[in-house]
């Protein structure tokens, strides 16, 4: 019943994790918004969940844009009243060794993943200020957040970076009632680990099968992937944390693969 009333707006939420996010939210009772830079798949996104008896609306964001945010965020505000959850979840994946790694895609893996979450809080947080009701914000984190992979040099950077932005929200916004955490996800099957698979077998010399087993999975419990349901889950208790006693921190979702 947390989030029964509450807005909740999800960027990257027409496939993947901010999907099943979407809509685990809704389900709890959020009026949700499935903001991504793909609007058509958005909007069929949205138009599933309200099928389903929930509230949702779709919105075009591009995450690296100030104007394509703040348009995005005012939309929502106008439409559904306020925003009290933010989901910055939209990012992409480019591996490489470092020094073949162009300095193009290191710009644009920063510039989706840390950039993005900079801009939709900025955004957000004068909302949920505004409301006096504060609100909640959660950034897709991973288990990157806290360990280094081979190959991943911009998105382990990335990620670690949420992890601060994440510290600084949390003591600025505390005591206006703002929450701020990093979910720290695991391998998840979605498409954007599918397509690492061969990329990184090709880069290491091993085969996918290896690359699912031995460096995907070695460090787990059970050898099992983190599934969508497990984040999304997650992420709803965070979204429904209505205390300061639950800030600027990480939450890990990775079978055990790494223990804090």
């Amino acid at each position: 019943m947390a989030l029964q009333g509450k807005v909740a707006l999800v960027t990257g939420a027409a496939s993947g994790i901010g999907e099943e996010t979407a809509r685990k939210l809704a389900a709890d009772g959020a009026a949700v918004v499935i903001a991504d830079l793909n609007l058509a798949n958005a909007q069929k996104v949205a138009d599933s969940i309200v099928e389903a008896g929930g509230r949702a609306i779709a919105v075009s964001m591009d995450v690296t844009s100030e104007d394509a945010v703040n348009a995005g965020i005012e939309e929502t505000v106008a439409k559904l009243g306020g925003i009290d959850v933010l989901v910055s979840n939209a990012g992409i994946q480019i591996v490489a060794p470092i020094e073949e790694y162009a300095y193009a895609d290191w710009k644009k893996m920063l510039a989706i993943h840390l950039d993005g979450a900079f801009l939709t809080t900025k955004a957000a947080i004068k909302h949920m200020y505004a409301s006096g009701k504060g609100g909640s914000i959660i950034y897709m984190g991973s288990v990157h957040s806290h360990e280094a992979s081979k190959l991943k040099s911009a998105y382990v950077t990335a990620k670690h970076g949420l992890l601060g932005l994440a510290r600084v929200v949390a003591k600025e916004g505390g005591p206006r009632g703002v929450r701020a955490n990093v979910v720290c996800p695991g391998f998840v099957r979605t498409p954007l680990v599918e397509k690492q698979i061969p990329e990184q077998a090709k880069a290491l010399g091993i085969s996918e099968a290896d690359v699912v087993k031995n460096v995907m999975l070695k460090e787990t419990v059970d050898g099992e992937f983190t599934t969508v349901d497990d984040v999304a889950n997650t992420v709803a208790f965070l979204a429904g944390f209505e205390s300061n006693a639950l800030t600027g921190q990480s939450i890990v979702v990775s079978h055990g693969w790494f223990m804090q």
